[in-house]
């Protein structure tokens, strides 16, 4: 019989593509990962890791062992959240993951509520960039994130977990004097951190307007991507719920570039009494007339 639990290392390990990064997730030594992991080639039978010096690829056969874990995984979740609906209060722990601007309009307002709603509810709410909450969720860090996905950077689909839209928002071009988007081949551009998917957001928008991005400033917060804007340092792109706070003097385009929000769980989870609450709350919050925000 495979042991789950090895298997959930095995399936880590195909998404993280180093032990050390699946026993820096799991909270495990690399030392253990590697054991465990040979523990369950000899359960298969068969080998599931190529070494080469340090670095480890899975075999075709461990890439369909993955596949069944997933399927595996779910099921576990599954009936996981059958026996909680059993229940009849709310208890335990909620991890959110969003990202900020999320968490100051639209998590603000649903946290309220699941406050209100179920009391004996822990809430945890970590702040993070939507492109680790995938990883943070398969790693059961998290139990429910939102994710983004823009026009020119799409949501890759996510093995082992589920998804549902939950706001769109229309991106402006953020500049001192008004043009398009063409036009700004010249200017410095702000733009958020390398690897984020706003500068990806930001490459992409400008190399399908035909030209290639000078960024010069890097900001994650849209505040600071403002103001440096009013300043006089350059042009960026700015989601809806990035523009609730205009400085004085800077001028927003809308494009016809939208940023998508999803909720993201994992599978099998979507009928945990603890998840379809979040789901509810936040649904609720970004749906004009329901709460104080709109998602567009």
């Amino acid at each position: 019989m495979l042991d789950v639990r090895r298997l959930r290392l095995l399936r880590e390990l195909a998404h993280r593509q180093t032990i050390a990064a699946v026993a820096e997730a799991l909270t495990y030594t690399p030392s253990a990962v590697s054991q465990q992991l040979s523990a369950l080639e000899r359960e298969a039978g068969v080998p599931l890791l190529d070494r080469t010096g340090r670095s480890v690829t899975l075999t075709p056969a461990a890439l369909r062992l993955v596949d069944h874990t997933e399927t595996i995984l779910a099921v576990l979740e599954q009936a996981t959240a059958e026996l909680a609906s059993t229940r009849t209060e709310l208890t335990g722990t909620l991890r959110i993951g969003a990202f900020p601007t999320a968490v100051h309009t639209i998590l603000s307002p649903a946290l309220v509520t699941l406050s209100r709603d179920h009391p004996l509810l822990e809430l945890l709410v970590t702040e993070l960039d939507p492109a680790a909450a995938p990883a943070a969720l398969r790693a059961e860090t998290l139990d429910i994130a939102l994710l983004q996905e823009y026009d020119y950077v799409p949501l890759a689909p996510e093995p082992g977990l589920d998804t549902e839209p939950l706001f769109e928002e229309t991106i402006h071009l953020a500049t001192l004097e008004p043009g398009s988007l063409a036009a700004q081949s010249d200017s410095p551009w702000i733009a958020g951190t390398p690897g984020t998917l706003c500068h990806e957001m930001t490459v992409r928008a400008c190399l399908a307007a035909g030209f290639s991005p000078r960024i010069r400033h890097h900001a994650d917060d849209f505040g600071t991507v403002l103001a440096l804007v009013a300043a006089g340092q350059g042009v960026a792109l700015v989601p809806d719920l990035g523009a609730l706070a205009v400085p004085a003097g800077v001028r927003l385009t809308a494009l016809t570039a939208r940023r998508r929000t999803h909720l993201a769980y994992r599978s099998g989870t979507a009928g945990h009494p603890v998840v379809t609450a979040a789901r509810t709350a936040l649904h609720a919050a970004a749906t004009p007339g329901t709460s104080d925000t709109t998602g567009s």
